[in-house]
């Protein structure tokens, strides 16, 4: 199957061959022609799987097809609204919404916390079809009145379950009640995961809607191979320094689980001389912008990063993902994994496991149905005498031996802290207490070289590249 045979303009197809894309991906295929219809969906697809473009098509295929006339105020209503949870997520799509549309008489913006609301005020002044937005700052041009959404024809929902681990969920309902009812317009929601939580917000936000699946849910792509290597917390460091310089990766992606323990470990992996640099939600967004740069661009050779300011990151052909410590939501690893083995490249996950991850870990396999292979590298064998202690300092701010409940909260209660540009208004509520247990994984000894590793199947990708700023689609 081609572009062609989907139903998309002579416009939008010279855009999609200009960017050297001639098959639509799975996920594509099913939701595009179901979209045209004006049906809503609920889709079921990965990072990597070019779900944007399966959005994004028929959004600007429905609008440029059925134009309407300004406003009473004179100027264009926002006839879409992309919804993500994070500022790099938005500018992606963003990007992709320019690129694809880019032979179209279309206005669109992108705004996001952490930049200054001005421009972004005189753009929504001049009038934009599309509208891509982070639900914070969104709200914040709703208290300002810069804004009207009850035009909104098409409402897209990409990464809902990350918004819902965010605590966006309230932020969601306010927007949702400045819509037009979800009777008169349609709605998209794209999710990696089907939880109950996710099923609950497509039941109110969706009208008969069509399930959309590319592949089996919580699954990694084939060309990711995975595998874990026990070690003592103490050490991970030492290991993952080794690592980096025994097999010479020159570029690796490694998470932690919070924004300290980013800059801590990027300060110590510079002391071993290894050019690095941080990401997290406490950087400004230029910091953010220069650091991957820095890091495509070959400048900085490791880039740590938290769950957060990593969504929507897409960097070509990511050969190294490195869990540092193992996320507190099993969800979570399939998200950051999810950086490498993209279009079809064969990219390497590894996870550096201590005593204290072990419930962690058999978390992440049960989600995944399977169990990763461990593997001990000479020289960094765990102390069998050293006990498990609670994991404390993670996205849900409880310690591990009081793991997040499967459920999601729904009623979170207000932080005390100080919001950062696009965190939710208010903090989710703790997590019911469970004891940890420990096990003792199983592993294979090695001294060195590739070890095997365990593959799932994955459809493949359209490329999609991040970018900062809106405006129009026409070149000027």
């Amino acid at each position: 199957m081609s572009f062609d045979t989907l139903g998309l303009s002579a416009d939008i197809l010279r855009a999609v061959s200009e960017q050297g894309y001639h098959e639509p991906t799975p996920v594509q295929r099913k939701a595009i022609p179901v979209v045209l219809e004006g049906k809503d969906i609920l889709a079921g697809a990965q990072t990597g799987t070019g779900k944007t473009a399966g959005f994004a098509l028929p959004l600007l295929q429905r609008l440029s097809a059925n134009p309407v006339n300004n406003g009473h105020n004179g100027r264009r209503p926002i006839r879409a609204l992309v919804l993500t949870p994070t500022r790099e997520l938005a500018a992606q799509v963003g990007n992709s919404v320019q690129t694809y549309g880019r032979h179209l008489s279309l206005q669109f913006a992108v705004v996001f916390g952490g930049v200054k609301i001005n421009p972004q005020i005189a753009k929504l002044r001049r009038g934009v079809d599309i509208l891509v937005a982070t639900p914070g700052r969104l709200l914040d041009h709703a208290n300002q009145k810069t804004l009207d959404l009850s035009h909104v024809e098409i409402l897209v929902l990409d990464e809902a379950d990350r918004m819902l681990d965010m605590g966006f969920i309230h932020d969601i309902r306010k927007i949702m009640a400045m819509l037009p009812g979800k009777e008169t317009r349609q709605t998209l929601l794209f999710s990696a995961t089907f939880s109950s939580e996710i099923k609950q917000l497509a039941n109110r936000l969706l009208n008969h809607p069509e399930l959309i699946e590319v592949a089996r849910h919580n699954m990694t792509a084939e060309t990711i191979e995975q595998r874990v290597h026990p070690v003592d917390k103490n050490r991970k460091r030492e290991l993952l320094s080794h690592m980096i310089g025994a097999h010479n990766w020159r570029q690796v992606l490694v998470f932690t689980r919070t924004k300290h323990g980013a800059n801590r470990l990027a300060q110590q992996l510079e002391k071993d001389g290894l050019t690095t640099t941080a990401i997290h939600g406490n950087k400004s967004q230029g910091a953010r912008t220069r650091a991957l740069a820095d890091f495509k661009n070959g400048k900085v050779r490791v880039l740590v990063a938290t769950d957060i300011a990593a969504r929507g990151l897409d960097i070509d052909q990511l050969p190294h993902v490195v869990n540092f410590e193992l996320p507190n939501i099993p969800e979570d690893y399939v998200h950051r994994i999810g950086r490498t083995g993209r279009a079809g490249n064969e990219g390497e996950a590894v996870s550096l496991v201590c005593v204290d991850e072990l419930k962690l870990l058999r978390d992440i396999e049960r989600l995944l149905k399977r169990e990763l292979p461990k593997e001990v590298i000479e020289g960094y064998e765990p102390d069998p005498g050293i006990k498990a202690e609670p994991i404390r300092n993670g996205r849900n701010g409880k310690s591990h031996s009081q793991p997040r409940n499967q459920s999601r909260s729904q009623n979170p209660g207000r932080s005390s802290t100080k919001r950062s540009a696009d965190a939710p208004r208010k903090s989710r509520s703790n997590r019911s207490e469970e004891k940890q247990t420990q096990a003792k994984p199983a592993h294979r000894h090695v001294k060195s070289g590739k070890p095997q590793a365990t593959r799932s199947p994955h459809p493949g990708q359209v490329q999609e590249i991040p970018a900062l700023l809106g405006g129009g689609f026409r070149d000027e």
